[in-house]
């Protein structure tokens, strides 16, 4: 049986290869789990359970494997040493899992302190629509490789409301391209389908317009449809691959 631990840190860099200078490729947010493939003193090259991605982290304390109860639903959650708003200690990102083991008051306690009720929901929870609060990352810079509300890259800020909503999603654009199977036409194109080019993702937000985490542009933005096509055509000579429904 594979053992598996559980990232038990705000964000780790997955890099391509065991150097801090290597290309970051992904990164794991809190209560994301992985598997050890091979260890030295300072690198881990791991496996994550979440999207089978594969690369180096560095060699941390981290914790055996936990089984989540909640799951952050705000873009950052504040984590406090008491269950009050006196002291922060930490913030976690959207996404981010964690085990309850205390609840007071308005607060809920994992391993790492406390976080208020309002930023969580339950593990289980799914939402009709995945991508229904996908605009609090409206401006959040655009970072290679990504995952949290200090950086995402286009094909993380689809993953994570996937995985949010509890369904699986590939890491990198090009995979999640083949893994979406139903074909829509531009001309067809609703709320919630997802827009491929080669190496680059958009979500429709309705018929007209789409949100992605745009490199070009260091953030994510709420652009036209058509002009986004234009706009990739004209600068990156890059046409639309694929538009998938769920």
């Amino acid at each position: 049986m594979t053992k598996y631990l559980t990232n038990n840190f705000s964000i780790i860099n997955l890099h391509k290869r065991p150097s801090t200078k290597s290309e970051v490729v992904s990164q794991m947010i809190f209560g994301d789990s992985f598997s050890i493939y091979k260890r030295t003193k300072k690198w881990l090259k791991i496996k994550i359970k979440e999207d089978n991605y594969k690369g180096y982290i560095q060699n941390k304390k981290f914790s055996s494997f936990l089984k989540p109860t909640y799951k952050i639903a705000s873009l950052k959650a504040n984590v406090y040493k008491f269950p009050n708003k006196q002291k922060k200690i930490n913030v976690i990102s959207f996404g981010s899992k964690i085990k309850v083991l205390n609840k007071k008051l308005k607060f809920l306690k994992f391993s790492k302190g406390w976080v208020n009720k309002n930023d969580v929901e339950q593990i289980s929870f799914k939402s009709k629509n995945p991508f229904k609060k996908i605009t609090i990352f409206k401006n959040i810079r655009y970072k290679w490789g990504g995952k949290s509300f200090k950086g995402i890259d286009c094909s993380a800020l689809i993953q994570v409301f996937l995985n949010f909503n509890n369904k699986f999603c590939p890491r990198d654009a090009k995979d999640q391209v083949k893994y979406f199977k139903k074909n829509i036409k531009l001309s067809n194109v609703k709320k919630n389908d997802i827009i491929f080019w080669k190496g680059h993702v958009a979500v429709a937000l309705s018929n007209k317009k789409l949100i992605h985490a745009y490199g070009p542009m260091k953030k994510t933005v709420v652009m036209g449809i058509n002009q986004t096509i234009k706009k990739i055509e004209q600068t990156a000579k890059l046409k639309v691959i694929g538009i998938k429904r769920l």
